[in-house]
């Protein structure tokens, strides 16, 4: 009996590589290197793919990292695109979602706080907005935080007397309210001013935010002027606040060019494998706020390489200006700009200043970078110290690179909210937060045990959810639970029902009185211990219990807050948004409505005499 020839040994590496070459096109396109795992080792892109991909079979490499990259690759996937520029889109793209291993990643993708005037009422709304572009209006930013966009907001609020309510509120007000009052509304919900005179207001606000300041002080300081001669000081006096608010604008903001309209300015600093990237913001020729970011890079990346990756990903799913200022001459300028110029829909450049007021932008911004990556650099040596101390507190095999810290917050088994909060080795990982409703019926209210089974389950059968479905979600190093004996024995039940019982659980109870500095540690199957009270890990542990204490109480109390706002309208049959905004207009608010009589209910424009009836019985039920 003849036996089958032994099988090919399987390829990788370099040869592999050099295998796929034979069959690939010389094409622009995207290629992925695959680990042993089928895990992104790394996303490239090529003018040539043939040519590029070719260059890593020859073992001609740059850095070992390379090298080991290329040892590590037991597969390849490739995209062929149009043009090189749509091959660097999608490069980004990939990059930001998969974040490859040896890619430059830019770890902080959360999206910017915008200024939205709202263009689908008849009353503009001016609010803060975050996310995607899906409401009808124009849209203004973006601003580097939450706090530059409330205190640019409440500005124009004082300067042009715009609603923020919501349309509920504004269809329900039948007299003037509070924001009115401090001259901070135009109040057009009651006809205080009228739609043409209300519209102009959003015009100017709208010529202030594109750029057209000038104009509006100009025309505001005409109005001031021509009041006066009138003998109507009050209004002028009125007018005189609006353009103080506006001039409190250019004062806060610091630097405001004079050459500069619409830009981003971009400076990285890198040293000892740590890189930082400054980002400031222009628009309308005003300074909108900066933010920091850390990439993640190797010490053999050039600083060029590392803001051009950094660029491409950047712009990946937010606004691009016309004019983009780098402290460093990217490789791919002018591929760049191409495909910006594809994404916006206009012109795009990307240039590095050398002289002027834009120079000295770039060196403002380098200042920062440099000063911002010294202060992560020294915190981030603290925060290993801590890390592995973590580690000998707890007899782990490594110091945690993500800590879960889980709590649970109610009032009387009401409003109950489970927190978890994420720690590591960049410290407290804010986008990482998760809260969750308590909603299974058969969680008794007040059951602490029962809250935290609940929220161990949904956590941790998501993560087994995606596991088995090809997913790599992140498994935490240690969990942290806020409670003794009884909240770790939950969560362990849950951890040891899922199969995740290699996952290290520890219980945080306080000592007697519930002293800060005198906390228990609970392990499975060991006696509870104490750390030394002035222990800096001890305080660390402390700050990370108390962080998930905040989360979770802040949670809980923006849910009962909810539950107090809701109008029990909304729970009546029958009773849609037209009808309940008829009757708040003829009653004034729900405790007017649940007061009126039947005959009263039905004057009301769309309440039937069986709609009426079930109102008034709603409202005078045991």
């Amino acid at each position: 009996m003849s036996q089958a020839p032994p099988a090919e040994p399987k390829l990788k590496g370099a040869a592999l590589i050099a295998d796929e070459v034979k069959r690939l096109p010389d094409k622009p396109g995207v290629y992925r290197m695959l680990g042993a795992e089928a895990e992104v080792l790394y996303v490239g892109k090529a003018k040539n793919l043939k040519k590029r991909v070719v260059q890593y079979a020859q073992g001609r490499f740059h850095t070992n990292r390379i090298a080991h990259m290329v040892a590590q690759t037991e597969a390849m996937e490739f995209i062929t695109t149009r043009t090189e520029a749509d091959a660097l889109l999608l490069e980004s793209n990939m990059i930001k979602r998969l974040k490859p291993r040896f890619n430059v990643v830019l770890r902080d993708d959360k999206s910017f706080p915008e200024i939205l005037i709202r263009r689908d009422h008849p009353a503009p709304q001016i609010r803060k907005h975050r996310g995607a572009h899906d409401t009808s209006g124009d849209y203004f930013g973006p601003f580097a935080s939450t706090w530059a966009v409330n205190r640019t907001v409440n500005i124009l609020q004082k300067a042009f007397l715009l609603r923020s309510c919501s349309d509920s509120v504004y269809a329900a007000r039948t007299r003037p309210c509070m924001l009115h009052q401090i001259k901070r509304c135009s109040a057009p919900c009651v006809d205080l001013i009228s739609l043409e005179g209300y519209r102009e207001l959003v015009e100017e606000a709208h010529d202030f935010l594109t750029g057209k300041s000038r104009k509006v002080m100009t025309k505001l300081s005409d109005e001031m002027t021509a009041l006066s001669d009138e003998m109507e000081f009050e209004r002028a006096a009125r007018v005189r606040d609006r353009i103080r608010a506006l001039s409190s604008i250019s004062m806060e903001q610091g630097i405001n060019p004079q050459t500069l309209d619409e830009a981003d300015v971009f400076a990285l600093f890198a040293e000892g494998g740590q890189a930082c990237v400054q980002v400031f913001f222009f628009r309308a020729g005003q300074n909108w706020g900066n933010r920091a970011y850390f990439p993640r890079v190797d010490r053999a990346d050039e600083d060029a390489d590392i803001l051009d990756a950094f660029l491409g990903q950047f712009y990946e799913d937010r606004p691009i200006p016309r004019l983009i200022l780098v402290s460093h001459e990217v490789p791919n300028a002018e591929l760049l700009s191409e495909a910006f110029g594809i994404k916006s829909g206009r012109k795009v450049e990307i240039a590095k200043p050398l002289r002027g007021e834009k120079k000295g932008l770039l060196d403002h911004a380098l200042t920062n970078a440099r000063e911002a990556l010294g202060r992560r650099m020294a915190e981030g040596s603290a925060q290993a110290k801590l890390l592995q101390g973590v580690c000998e507190a707890f007899g782990l095999e490594a110091p945690p690179e993500r800590i879960e810290v889980y709590d649970n917050s109610h009032v009387m088994g009401t409003n109950a909210v489970g927190g978890m909060i994420v720690a590591g080795p960049d410290g407290f990982q804010k986008n990482q937060y998760r809260k969750f409703n308590i909603k299974d019926a058969e969680t008794t209210p007040g059951d602490d045990y029962g809250m935290m089974r609940e929220v161990m389950r949904r956590r941790f059968g998501r993560l087994v959810k995606e596991e088995e479905e090809g997913e790599t979600p992140i498994r935490p190093d240690l969990v942290l639970i806020d409670g003794g004996l009884g909240q770790l024995a939950a969560a362990r039940e849950v951890l040891e029902n899922l199969g995740l019982d290699d996952i290290v659980a520890i219980g945080v109870a306080k000592g007697p009185d519930r002293d800060a500095g005198r906390e228990h540690f609970f392990r499975p199957g060991q006696p509870p211990f104490m750390l030394e009270p002035k222990d800096p890990v001890l305080y660390y542990l402390q700050r990370l219990r108390d962080e998930a204490h905040r989360f979770a109480i802040g949670a809980h109390r923006t849910r009962r807050s909810m539950d107090i706002k809701k109008n029990p309208l909304d729970e009546i049959e029958g009773v849609g948004p037209g009808r309940k905004r008829a009757l708040l207009h003829a009653f004034g608010s729900a405790r007017g409505v649940s007061r009126a009589d039947l005959p009263d209910l039905m004057k009301v424009e769309g309440v039937s005499e069986a709609l009426a009836q079930r109102i008034h019985g709603y409202f005078r039920k045991s």
